[in-house]
C-alpha cells in the first residue's frame, strides 16, 4: 500500500514539474535570434494586401528585419513609426542619434496588425546594420 502512493506522488510530482516547465519557459532573445524575412515595409505591406491570412503564418510571432525611413520618434513610449505603417519597440533603452528621415534596418518580432491605426507592430526591436 505504501508502494502504491509512493509511485503515484512520484507520477503527480512529475506531471506538476513538466506543467511548470511547460509554462514558465525561457523568454525568447530575439536579439540573438537569426532572422527568418528580410523585408522592406512596400514587401511587407504587399504582402498582407494580397493574402493577410498566409501573410499572418508567414510573419506572426516570427523575427523579422525591417528597412525603411524613420518618420516619427517617440521617446517616452521607447518606439519609432517607420514609412508610417510599422509601429516599433525598443526592448532595451531608446538609442541616441535616431532622427527623422533616417534609414534604419530593425529587427524584432512581428507582433499583428492593427486594424485601427492601419499599422503592423514589432516589438522588441534593435537597430541592425
Amino acid at each position: 500500500m505504501k508502494k502504491k502512493i509512493f509511485i503515484l506522488l512520484f507520477f503527480v510530482l512529475l506531471v506538476f514539474i513538466i506543467m511548470y516547465l511547460y509554462v514558465y519557459k525561457q523568454h525568447r532573445n530575439i536579439t540573438d535570434e537569426v532572422s527568418a524575412y528580410n523585408v522592406t515595409v512596400e514587401i511587407f505591406e504587399k504582402d498582407f494586401k494580397e493574402n493577410d491570412s498566409l501573410a499572418n503564418v508567414k510573419y506572426l510571432d516570427k523575427t523579422i528585419e525591417i528597412n525603411g525611413k524613420i518618420t516619427s520618434l517617440e521617446e517616452e513610449n521607447k518606439s519609432i513609426i517607420i514609412d508610417e505603417k510599422v509601429y516599433a519597440t525598443f526592448s532595451e533603452n531608446f538609442p541616441k542619434g535616431l532622427t527623422k528621415g533616417k534609414n534604419i534596418n530593425v529587427k524584432g518580432r512581428f507582433v499583428g496588425y492593427d486594424d485601427l491605426l492601419e499599422q503592423f507592430k514589432l516589438d522588441q526591436i534593435t537597430i541592425e546594420n
